[in-house]
């Protein structure tokens, strides 16, 4: 199964104080979970620089990667970059 990088930058308006953001991140999760069972979420990271947030997905279909894309817009309120991830073994044998 492919696997994606979305990194988001969350608006700064989104939340008042930063003890909101848990309630904002199990709303995400739970609309990604019910609108996109063929979505698998491997890991979600915290980051500490121009984006807020790394979450690395599977997905067979494009498309369920953009519906992904487009919920954590829409319901975490941020903005996204998504990225196809080749595993470095896999690339490395494909040279």
């Amino acid at each position: 199964m492919p696997t994606y990088v979305i990194l988001s930058e969350l608006d700064p308006k989104a939340m008042r104080d930063p003890s909101e953001f848990r309630q904002l991140a199990e709303t995400v999760a739970k609309k990604i979970k019910e609108q996109c069972p063929n979505v698998r979420l491997k890991e979600s990271y915290a980051l500490m620089g121009r984006f807020d947030v790394l979450d690395v997905i599977e997905a067979d279909n494009p498309t369920d990667v953009e519906k992904v894309a487009m919920i954590i817009r829409c319901y975490g309120h941020a903005m996204t970059e998504t990225l196809h991830a080749t595993p470095w073994k896999d690339f490395l044998s494909q040279l």
